[in-house]
């Protein structure tokens, strides 16, 4: 159930019947939550990798986190044209994610990457729960196909860190 400081201000005409569009904010604001979490970790990754690889990693994870600041405003831009508020705090975003902040490995190339895959499928499994139940139950197809889209930006990440990952 959404906070006060999430509701609505103002019912958008736009075709979401207005018993889902809440569901369908708190699916958003899950989400938004979740890219935070990842920017965030990504960010620590950029700046503490410790790798024989350092300017290749270095600079993959900039681009990682440039990408999921662009994710990160898309989904606040969609929570807002829905009609809700998009939560901005880090406190709220500890809140609302599914995820942690911690973790679980060093600062060596691996170990970020490691992470930081962990980090993408979690939010990709997190995020599939929502594409049908959205466009089918909720009826709002364009959330529906905006979710798919994250997922397949998440998916083409992933694949990058796991193709570094050599056992």
């Amino acid at each position: 159930m959404l906070r006060n400081e999430f509701q609505k201000k103002m019912e958008p005409h736009i075709g979401i019947k207005s018993e889902y569009s809440e569901e369908v904010a708190n699916a958003l604001i899950g989400m938004l939550a979740d890219e935070f979490i990842l920017y965030v970790q990504t960010r620590k990754a950029h700046w503490n990798v410790e790798s024989p690889h350092f300017f290749f990693l270095h600079k993959l994870f900039e681009d990682q986190y440039r990408r999921i600041g662009e994710l990160i405003d898309d989904v606040a831009e969609r929570i807002r044209s829905i009609g809700y508020f998009a939560p901005a705090t880090l406190r709220e975003y500890l809140q609302l994610t599914h995820l942690t902040e911690q973790s679980h490995r060093t600062g060596y190339d691996n170990g970020f990457l490691r992470d930081l895959l962990m980090t993408h499928e979690s939010i990709i499994m997190n995020l599939r729960k929502h594409i049908d139940s959205v466009d089918q139950k909720l009826r709002d197809a364009g959330t529906s196909d905006f979710i798919t889209g994250v997922v397949m930006t998440h998916e083409k990440m992933a694949w990058i860190l796991r193709s570094h990952l050599i056992d």
